[in-house]
């Protein structure tokens, strides 16, 4: 049953769809591991027992009566809490919120409902998704499971927390400037910010409005396919959504990648940790075995990213918490207060010359997709940082570190898809991500399925000590 737990929800699908393996049992297996893990993990701010009970029993009967929706019927998720919830609590992490309770649903959670998928629960995250260490001054931090005196990176930090001990089959995350990637590197898991607009993000709570995807964190590349199917599409509600076809996104996962062309940014072998460095170089020898066509090259706007994605997040972010920020200052965590304060204090000529670089990187990025097929860098420079005692500082550093390898993804508006890239010395998982042009999520996941039958973790996710217990 401990397998159960980390078998790829695709494989759970297929046990469900032949009828081996009751939603129920395997919902009362999730909820068990909950009540025993969570606990110590912290990474679920409002589990939902009974609701997730009755959902499975729900999907039971309508499976067992041969109504089946598709590959999430019966399958236990975890939805991040910056998704509305009807009637649900909904914190983004911060007690600013209360007892906030929404009187509708996020876009997506209505999509993966109509697929039949089991709600666990509402997921710990950074406050507001500010963030990319998964401090949390309100609720306490989750845990992460390889090293619990490790961060688990953010905002999306019990996303990942509850993927890699097991108390849920897939989950949603966001990202602003990583923060579906960084933990998922951090955390030896898969996870996607898709294209921007293809997701909708109607019902999510925004920290920067031109730079937010939501997206699936998953333990394999399958899982993420399966995810991303159910909540792409268009949106009335968003002015931002994509009218676009919908993919499925699962046929031809796993074709050929020899002579697939990547290229990989001198901007992104610069300022990496030896460990990470080695890592990298590594995969890129492997990547070339598997006759993938791999080479350097320079895109001197990647310069601008830094610069461009914070004042834009700062800017955008300070506008949608100008009236928190006004009446209660110190509900804000040090560190987001620190980026919202930037924001107001910054000008429109600022924001104006953020929106120039921006575009200059956007140009440079189009460039060089017409030279290659996808870009590959290091998702983040380093592993998972010990916690600090001065979460605050140490928020910053690590937005500060990682923001470089992950905002051009979000600033140009494409997508990327970090993948565990090995393991480091100490036990800890590092990541790289794979980066293409607009609406190119079915090529990135292709490559990252190929990359996942090398397995390049050395251990397994129920080998983790936390997960023995």
């Amino acid at each position: 049953m401990t397998d159960l737990a980390f078998t790829d929800a695709f494989r759970l699908a297929r046990m469900i769809e032949n009828k081996e393996l009751s939603p129920v049992e395997l919902t009362e297996h999730m909820i068990g591991r909950i009540n025993r893990l969570n606990p110590e993990i912290n990474a679920y701010l409002s589990p939902l027992e009974s609701a997730a009970r009755e959902q499975a029993a729900a999907a039971e009967k309508e499976i067992m009566a041969g109504i089946y929706k598709g590959p999430l019927h019966g399958i236990p998720i975890g939805i991040k809490d910056n998704y509305k919830t009807k009637g649900i609590r909904t914190t983004a992490g911060s007690k600013l919120l209360g007892d906030f309770t929404p009187d509708i649903n996020a876009t997506v959670v209505d999509k993966l409902s109509a697929g039949g998928a089991v709600m666990l629960g509402k997921l710990n995250m950074q406050p507001f998704g500010a963030g990319l260490a998964g401090h949390n001054q309100d609720f306490g931090a989750p845990r992460n499971p390889w090293n619990k005196k490790n961060i688990p990176g953010g905002s999306s930090s019990g996303s990942v927390a509850a993927l890699a001990s097991g108390m849920a089959a897939v989950v949603t995350g966001t990202d602003t400037f990583g923060s579906n990637r960084v933990p998922a590197a951090f955390t030896g898991v898969y996870g996607l910010k898709p294209t921007y607009g293809l997701v909708s993000t109607h019902g999510i709570f925004p920290p920067a409005w031109s730079l937010d995807t939501a997206g699936p964190i998953a333990r394999s590349v399958p899982d993420l396919a399966i995810m991303l199917e159910h909540m792409a599409g268009f949106d009335p509600d968003d002015p931002a959504s994509l009218r676009t076809s919908l993919q499925n996104y699962m046929e031809g996962l796993d074709a050929d990648i020899r002579g697939m062309k990547i290229g990989i940014p001198d901007y992104y072998i610069q300022g990496l940790d030896k460990s990470v460095e080695k890592l990298f170089k590594s995969a890129v020898a492997i990547l070339e075995e598997m006759d993938a066509e791999v080479r350097e090259m320079e895109i001197p706007e990647l310069s601008l990213a830094p610069f461009a994605g914070f004042v834009t997040t700062a800017g955008e972010a300070a506008a949608y918490n100008y009236e928190g920020m006004k009446k209660y200052p110190e509900a804000y965590p040090k560190d987001v207060r620190v980026l919202l304060s930037t924001g107001l204090l910054s000008s429109t000529a600022q924001y104006e010359k953020a929106q120039q670089a921006r575009r200059k990187l956007v140009e440079g990025l189009q460039k060089a997709f017409t030279e290659v097929d996808v870009l590959l860098g290091p998702t983040a420079p380093m592993t998972a940082p010990k916690i600090s005692s001065k979460p605050g500082a140490q928020s910053l550093e690590v937005v500060q570190k990682c923001t470089p390898f992950t905002v051009p993804a979000n600033l140009a508006g494409i997508p990327a898809l970090s993948v565990p890239m090995g393991m480091d010395k100490k036990g800890l998982p590092a990541g790289m991500q794979f980066m293409g042009p607009h609406l190119s999520e079915k090529k990135l996941l292709q490559l990252a399925k190929a990359w996942e039958e090398t397995g390049p973790l050395k251990k397994k996710y129920g080998e983790l000590e936390v997960n023995r217990l």
